[in-house]
């Protein structure tokens, strides 16, 4: 059977488009699945996915133009309560009636558990065209549409009004009618570069056509490594480079449909305002490209992506030149008018700003932040008072009318404003860095003061929300506490500090009664239970779980004892050591008294004799590797007593008749499992 290449194109309104790729991926993914299980495809499964401002396609490689037959067995009831007394059960009678067949058509087959009554027969297959309506009518149903609109009188729903709908098999159309949309082979191009209807000769001439004929780009992949190689080649002619993220390349490229890369300037005197606005206002207002020159400071050009192409680009670029100069200057309107007044002047304005009803202004807030900070600066062994200054000046740049303007500047206006203040250049970096890390995989600060800071802030976000009952649910977590544990985990595993005592610490700051007095614990138990996700994206789970299992306060040196423990796990006695320490856990919960020293007297084996003497010698060895950090040293120690531990077992009955020699043995094995688990609780490793 011949097989072609299907085309399916809809013609929309503009797409919004910082969702446009991800429309056209699932759209073109849905329709090669519904023809893929509708056994339409020869092969293995080749689509091409289509998508820019006004569009969304699919090229489907190898279609068939009608199904192949296929044997249909439809299964009915079991044999067993299938006949009575010689007779077929109303069951039976109506499972044959529903399939449309006779009692005699029927035959038996086993389903894997039983036998049962069937109906087989060929179906003979469907033509394309009776199978591909609902297919795409599927496809537009699954797509990720967050809010849809009807267009005119029609009754249809989707993301934008739709225009247009081409279904091409090869070079044949395939009628049929989608969103109210007779199909066809004609479409249209570039809303400027192009004029009238272009009809597409077949399925496969579809991308050269709208670039040649309709001036369209149709592959958000191309259109994008296009864009991509044109700027760098820009930014090499000048010997910058392009300061901007993958997110404003892909809305750049969901914004044109024949990009054309252009080079623009701004009057040098902007470059006083900080760069930082200076590129977000580009970026985000007017979706244009920054430059940075060889040492990383902005430079007084940039570059845009036109969707026209012209042979003189000059209106162009002073029509782009003079919306940013409108742009620019508001910035450095801001900058000029924050700088009348200095960032202790503006904490009055604080207890105007509500950080939560429930725990007050942001006034409030920074008292708390200020004692936090200068507690955890000593912990460190840092400049309490330069701490204790960072926090109290942290948050005067929300109140300022750039921040006001661009959020996104928080922390970073306020490194600004506090150098023009006089701060020192230690406490105005804290006020910029003490949002870090913002986001999984984003720098930690740098200073100690700057860490001091970081985590009294989100400590008290933590403790705070957490302690009136804002706890984080499901998918919901308004206040991103998750994100604030795990960055308060991030900096704690670089500095020796108890976890506990900082939440504790943090608890105490607040007024006394205002949150829940189970907060401290949960917030602990929440904590470790965020620590095992961080720790989990790069070690096993049974190696977390061990280490964990001990509730390590402190968090420096878990990334040692981690990788102590999968060394050990690939000891030949670790296994073994293992179930050992889970079934002297076990034996130690059903001790009746107090576990104490083991009387050397009432050892009565020479197993259990050996044991003592094991565990006696190994205890300084362990405590002394311990006490250096050499946390793999200790856990390969345990592979010495393995012997003695087997032997022990073996010939020893722990829970002897006489209750002192039960209680002694016990006190024996207690000692043992202290070493054994001086780095671990390695009896996870044999669950």
């Amino acid at each position: 059977m011949t097989t072609q290449t299907l085309l399916i194109e809809l013609l929309t309104e503009e797409l919004p488009p910082k969702a446009l790729n991800n429309l056209g991926n699932h759209f073109a993914a849905s329709v090669a699945e519904g023809l893929e299980k509708a056994q339409l495809i020869d092969g293995a499964v080749e689509y091409t996915a289509y998508a820019s401002p006004r569009r969304l396609a699919v090229q489907v490689k190898n279609v068939k133009a009608v199904q192949a037959d296929q044997k249909i067995v439809k299964k009915g009831p079991a044999v067993a309560n299938a006949m009575k007394d010689g007779a077929p059960t109303k069951a039976l009678e109506g499972f044959a009636r529903g399939a449309g067949a006779k009692i005699e058509d029927l035959t038996i087959v086993h389903d894997g558990k039983q036998d049962v009554y069937a109906y087989e027969y060929v179906q003979t297959g469907k033509l394309l065209g009776e199978l591909l309506e609902d297919i795409i009518n599927q496809a537009v149903k699954k797509l990720p549409i967050p809010k849809v609109m009807r267009w005119g009188s029609s009754t249809f729903t989707f993301v934008r009004p739709v225009h247009g709908l081409i279904v091409l098999h090869g070079d044949d159309i395939v009628n049929i009618s989608v969103l109210g949309l007779q199909s066809g082979n004609q479409t249209l191009g570039h809303r400027f570069l192009s004029s009238g209807e272009i009809t597409i000769e077949n399925a496969d001439s579809y991308t050269a056509q709208m670039r040649e004929q309709g001036k369209v780009v149709a592959s958000f992949a191309e259109r994008k490594a296009a864009i991509q190689t044109a700027l760098n080649e820009q930014a090499g002619r000048l010997k910058a480079t392009v300061a901007a993220d993958e997110a404003l390349l892909d809305e750049v490229t969901a914004l044109v449909e024949y990009p054309v890369v252009l080079e623009a300037g701004f009057e040098e005197h902007f470059l006083a305002v900080p760069q930082e606005c200076l590129i977000l206002t580009m970026q985000q207002n007017q979706k244009y490209f920054p430059m940075l020159d060889q040492n990383g400071k902005l430079m007084n050009r940039f570059l845009l992506v036109s969707n026209l192409q012209t042979e003189d680009p000059s209106h162009i670029i002073q029509g782009n030149e003079r919306v940013l100069r409108a742009r620019l200057s508001d910035a450095e309107f801001f900058y000029k008018q924050d700088q009348k007044a200095t960032l202790e002047s503006r904490l009055p304005k604080l207890a105007n700003v509500v950080y939560h009803n429930k725990i007050g202004s942001q006034a409030e807030r920074i008292e708390r932040l200020q004692s936090i900070a200068a507690h955890i600066a000593k912990a460190l062994g840092a400049d309490a008072t330069a701490a204790e200054r960072a926090a109290r000046l942290a948050k005067a740049d929300l109140v300022t009318e750039m921040v006001g303007e661009f959020p996104e500047l928080q922390g970073t206006m306020g490194k600004y404003y506090a150098r023009l203040d006089g701060e020192t250049e230690e406490i105005a970096e804290a006020i910029e860095q003490h949002y870090q890390p913002r986001f999984a995989g984003d720098r930690l600060p740098e200073s100690k003061t700057a860490t001091a800071v970081a985590l009294a802030d989100k400590l008290e976000t933590l403790v705070g929300i957490w302690g009136i009952g804002l706890i984080p649910t499901g998918d919901k977590d308004p206040y991103a506490l998750r994100r604030a544990a795990l960055g308060i985990l991030r900096m704690l595993m670089q500095y020796g500090l108890d976890v506990n005592e900082l939440i504790q610490t943090t608890f105490d700051s607040f007024p006394k009664g205002l949150l829940n007095e189970k907060t401290p614990s949960e917030t602990a138990d929440f904590m470790q239970a965020r620590l095992a996700v961080l720790l989990q994206n790069d070690y096993p789970q049974d190696i977390v779980a061990a280490v964990l299992a001990k509730q390590p306060r402190r968090l420096d040196d878990l990334t040692a004892k981690l990788q102590a423990v999968a060394a050990f796990k690939q000891l030949p006695e670790a296994a073994a050591l293992a179930a050992a320490n889970k079934r002297v856990q076990n034996l130690l919960k059903k001790a009746d008294a107090e576990l104490g020293e083991v009387n050397e007297s009432l050892l009565q084996q020479d197993e259990e004799k050996a044991l003592c003497a094991a565990a006696q010698d190994l205890q300084p060895k362990i405590a002394a590797a311990v006490a250096e950090g050499n946390f793999q040293t200790a856990l390969s120690e345990l592979a010495s007593v393995k012997p003695q531990v087997d032997a022990f077992f073996d010939s020893v009955m722990v829970m002897a008749e006489d209750p002192a020699v039960k209680q002694n043995r016990l006190n024996l094995l207690n000692r043992l499992a202290e070493q054994m688990n001086a780095v671990a609780d390695i009896a996870v490793l044999s669950e």
